[in-house]
Formats: structure tokens, sequence, C-alpha cells
């Protein structure tokens, strides 16, 4: 871990040559609203009111959950201020936009904006870094998943993802709620939390069981879906990092140019924790910068290889110490590498625990020595 370098390092060197504006918000980003909410709202009317087959209201619960995800996405990119500054009309779009995951969005600000990306990847600090062996040890929870086939586990690990976000934040409103010190905090909070569970029961019980089913419970799944399917990529396969150096702890995946659109170039994951107040509209430009300054640190991976990447290697870090930068399975006492560390597209070879480095760590790509960077870089 010496070779890390704090995020600070990186801000100032990129302060001198990118333009200002790049640091302003942009008003403009909020109109995204318009059309994720009436494909969301067009399609819970459509679903509601029509007698159309199941499988044709099956694919508008997919489109609503799409909107959905895309409105959490521009939720993010609002409460991180890169929209407009007025903190009323910053929390106002930021709460409408995350109603349909249930986050409230001063609870976001606490967990997300101060804590995940003030000790990202830190194993004690970091509210979303996976945890260590020695949490394993005491946590008889986490014994009996690793107690499972892999590949089962994987599977596992998968279907959560239809419901994680949602269920995380409920997590985080538990752990933070006390760290609100006043009592009016604690009352917004709870009312931002609460209200939208409130007003989602509300709205199923009024549309029905099965109107509810397709109006918002497919398209909330399928929401926690796609949003996690990015989440658990940005830093689940990178190491433990007692340093916040975003480019050892965070990846960048590729994907399609229009989901990067629809998704707020929430892809560009790297980019946002260097400059997590600049607008994502930006991020292209930040990346190539970073790979023209740091082609050796910069990490990248196509999203669909790091998604096989997390379904072949377990969640579990060997400590957060020496061995930080290597995830284990307890019962099968197989070493994993992480990105920057070996970790590559494609099939992953575990090491047997206790006779070194992982072997894939050896060696990097004759093509670009030492180079940080994996898979795709379009």
């Amino acid at each position: 871990m010496s070779d890390l370098m704090h995020l600070g390092y990186y801000t100032r060197e990129l302060k001198k040559v990118l333009p200002e504006h790049y640091f302003e918000p942009l008003p403009r980003r909020a109109l995204w609203m318009i059309p994720h909410l009436a494909v969301a709202i067009g399609g819970m009317y459509a679903v509601i009111t029509t007698s159309w087959h199941g499988l044709i209201k099956f694919g508008i619960a997919l489109l609503i959950g799409h909107a959905f995800a895309c409105l959490g996405f521009l939720a993010h990119e609002i409460l991180h201020g890169s929209v407009v500054r007025n903190p009323f009309l910053r929390n106002l779009l930021g709460m409408i936009c995350f109603l349909p995951l249930n986050v409230g969005p001063k609870l976001w600000r606490k967990w997300h904006n101060v804590e995940h990306h003030g000790h990202t990847q830190h194993d004690d600090d970091d509210p979303d870094a996976m945890g260590t062996l020695e949490d394993y040890r005491e946590r008889p929870a986490l014994q009996v998943l690793y107690r499972i086939a892999p590949v089962l586990r994987s599977f596992l690990t998968f279907a959560s993802f239809s419901f994680w976000f949602s269920f995380h934040s409920f997590l985080m409103w538990l752990r933070f709620m006390p760290e609100f010190k006043s009592r009016r905090e604690r009352i917004v909070v709870a009312l931002q939390f609460l209200g939208p569970v409130a007003f989602w029961i509300g709205f199923m019980i009024w549309v029905g069981p099965v109107n509810a089913l397709y109006a918002y419970i497919i398209p909330v799944l399928t929401a926690n879906f796609i949003v996690m399917s990015y989440i658990a990529t940005n830093h689940l396969l990178n190491p433990l990092t007692h340093v916040n150096d975003p480019l050892a702890n965070s990846l960048t995946v590729t994907t399609h140019p229009i989901l990067d659109i629809l998704h707020s170039n929430f892809s560009h994951h790297t980019e946002h924790h260097v400059f997590p107040a600049m607008n994502p509209a930006y991020a292209p430009a930040l990346k190539r910068e970073l790979k023209k300054r740091w082609p050796d640190r910069y990490c990248e991976m196509r999203h669909i290889d790091a998604l096989l990447a997390l379904w072949r290697t377990p969640r579990l870090y060997r400590d957060a110490g020496p061995h930080a930068n290597q995830l284990i399975d307890p019962q099968r006492e197989l070493v994993y590498p992480t990105v920057g560390h070996g970790l590559e597209p494609g099939p992953v070879t575990p090491t047997p625990l206790g006779s070194g480095e992982p072997a894939s760590t050896a060696a990097r790509p004759a093509a670009a020595p030492g180079r940080r960077t994996t898979g795709s870089e379009a």
C-alpha cells in the first residue's frame, strides 16, 4: 500500500489544467427529470388502467424500473450539488428523484457524500465497504454464507441486488440516525425516510395487489438491480485502502454510450471520486486527463466483465493490512486478486491460502507494463 496517493494530490494537479467551468453546476441537467418521470408515471398509468396481457405489463414494469434507476442516478448527481447549489431546491429535486428507492436527501448526504466519499474503501469507516476475514470470524451469518457452494453464493449475491440498495439505505438510516444531534434533524431524517415508505404502501393499497406488482414492486426490484450492478462494480473488486486514493479504490466501467447518457455517466466512477461535486457531464473529459497523467494507476473494465469478475470472486477481504488487496474464500482457503493487483477480465484462478501471492499478480500485460487499466478502453 506504500504506493497509494491521497485524493488531494490528484485534485491539486488536475485543477491546474481543467477549465474553471467544469466546477460549476449545470442546472439544465435537472431537465432529465422530465423524460424519466414521464416514462415512470406513464408506465404506471398504463399498467393500472389497461387490461393488457401480463407479459406486456411485465415489459412495461421493466421500463418503469429503468426509469426509477435513471431517477436514482440523477438524484445522486443532484445531491452532490453539481446541478443546483441552492440547498432547498437541491434537496427537493433529490427527494423527488429518490422517491421510488425510499432514500431521503439528508441521510444520503451524510451516508454517501460525507462517510463513503470521505473514507472510500476504509474497512472501518466506509459504510459501503465489504468485510474482512476478521468480520467473518465474528459473524455467524457470514460463516453460513461461505459454507454454500460458490456458484450458489454468487447467484444469491446477484439476486440480492434486486433489493439491496433499498435495504442498505434502511440499515444506513438506523446506523446514522443517532449521529444527527438536534431533535429537528432527526425528525427531518425520519420523515424523509418514513414519508416515501408510507406513500408507496398507500399507493399499493389504493391500486390493489396485481396493479401494485406491475406498477411498483417489479419496477423497484428492477431499479435496485440496475443501481446495484453499478455500485457493486464501483468498489467491490478493488482493494481496501487506508489512504483515500480514488485510482486505487474505485473502478470505472465502460458501457454503451446511450446507457451512459441515460445513467448520468455513473459508469465513470473513478472520475466521480476524484471530483464528487463535478457534474458527470464532464466525466469523459476528466477520464481522458486521468489516463494521460496516470496511465499506470488508472483502472477500468467493461461493465459486463466487471460483473463476471464479481460472480467469480468472493466478497470478503483477507485483511485490511498487508493483504488488503486480496479477496478470500475462508471455507475453501482460496485467495483471489483485486483490480490493480492481478484481477483481469476472464477466468479467475485463485491461489491456496498460505502459498504466497496470487500467481496472476506476478505479471502484467506485456503491451503495457505496470499498467493498471483493465479490459476495454473504449
